[in-house]
């Protein structure tokens, strides 16, 4: 996409333009959904930028460009899962690198690090990132790569994007931000020095629960070109249906965003009056630990809310979570529809007890991912579950 267009454009705007452009055969507004495997070439190395699908589609390139024009980068690729995409960053280490990463992050992250890459001698250690002082204290001299969420799933801690960047400057290491939770919507990694976006496009970016795929963001051409090559030789790519979807979805994210935040923001006011509820997480309230820096790197505080219930007891928070009737007990988020699920039995199962508690990652505690129905009705559905 044109610096221009990312620079003279409104958000808005360029979810619904950049790298997408009228059909030039039809006039058809719509970015064709390309189903081909091949393409004709007229001489050997005679073709028009495509030549396999695994390699490159249009689909996929106009929303890799729209991507990469939200998010402010340079180059975006796309993957078929927001794992393959972290699969793609890993494929880039060797032998003996280093990964520190925050201690409260999805527990699919923790499963690839620990138990895929770390037998492969890929090390990774898991601190508190909200000091930048725990990051610098784990790096060694083998750390290549800086691993943050922000906010993180499931407590909703805030890292301060800028600071990390600064504490590692001059060190020959890499700052990856998941900003599947905040989406380039409400914060843009990049801006604050990052050096990587990653994305679980399955969430807010597609926003209707209908496709699974992920995306890398970043404007250092070098790392992309590594990157794109592990796209291309591995082969993890999305197909253009996928690629269609999130297009879709990206042409509606800032209004979705705007309903989201909305709706948390009642729903969260609900939690913290109701006798039941012992500690609301959500970035958006003064009494956060990290809302200061959330209110400087982000313009809004999203639509993720958990919550711990007085006593703190396992069961009772399975009880809960099975008993709403609008909040539908499913893992994944960011869809149009509320979702609610407890994230030790479900999401975060593949992370040890342990090292979950270490992190202040409660057995009792419950994850909602606010959707985009009328506020009333599910402060009504919370109310009631909790009331039973």
């Amino acid at each position: 996409m044109a610096s221009e267009d990312r620079e003279l454009r409104g958000f808005s705007t360029r979810a619904i333009h950049a790298g997408q452009a009228p059909d030039p055969s039809t006039g058809a507004i719509m970015t064709p959904v390309y189903f081909t495997s091949t393409y004709v070439q007229a001489a050997p190395g005679d073709h028009q930028g495509y030549e396999y699908s695994r390699t490159g589609n249009p689909t996929r390139t106009a929303l890799e460009e729209n991507l990469a024009a939200l998010e402010g980068g340079r180059h975006g690729l796309c993957f078929g899962s927001g794992l393959a995409a972290t699969d793609a960053i890993l494929k880039t280490m060797r032998s003996d690198d280093h990964i520190v990463a925050c201690n409260d992050l999805y527990g699919g992250t923790f499963r690839i690090f620990r138990n895929v890459y770390e037998p492969f001698g890929i090390r990774s250690t898991f601190v508190d990132a909200s000091d930048p002082a725990n990051i610098t204290a784990a790096m060694d001299e083998s750390t290549r790569l800086i691993w943050i969420e922000t906010p993180t799933n499931p407590l909703l801690n805030v890292a301060d994007i800028s600071a990390i960047v600064e504490a590692v400057r001059g060190r020959d290491v890499k700052v990856v931000v998941d900003n599947t939770f905040a989406t380039p919507y409400l914060q843009q990694p990049l801006a604050l020095g990052a050096d990587l976006v990653v994305h679980s496009m399955t969430k807010y970016l597609g926003g209707h629960s209908d496709v699974v795929g992920g995306a890398l963001i970043t404007s250092d051409s070098e790392w992309a070109e590594r990157l794109a090559y592990v796209q291309n030789a591995a082969g993890g790519v999305p197909g253009p249906m996928d690629c269609f979807l999130v297009l879709r979805g990206t042409k509606t994210l800032a209004v979705r965003m705007d309903r989201h935040e909305e709706n948390a923001r009642r729903v969260v006011g609900f939690l913290q009056e109701h006798p039941r509820v012992a500690r609301v997480h959500y970035p958006g309230l003064e009494s956060h630990p990290g809302h200061e820096i959330a209110a400087r790197q982000m313009s809004g505080f999203g639509g993720m809310v958990s919550f711990v219930l007085v006593g703190e007891e396992e069961q009772d928070a399975r009880d809960l979570v099975s008993r709403t009737r609008i909040f539908s007990l499913a893992e994944s988020l960011g869809g149009v529809e509320s979702l609610i699920e407890h994230p030790v039995s479900m999401t975060h199962g593949a992370i040890p007890r342990e090292e979950r508690l270490k992190a202040g990652l409660s057995d009792a505690l419950i994850r909602l991912s606010v959707g985009i129905e009328d506020a009333e009705d599910l402060i009504e559905d919370l109310g009631q579950a909790l009331d039973a």
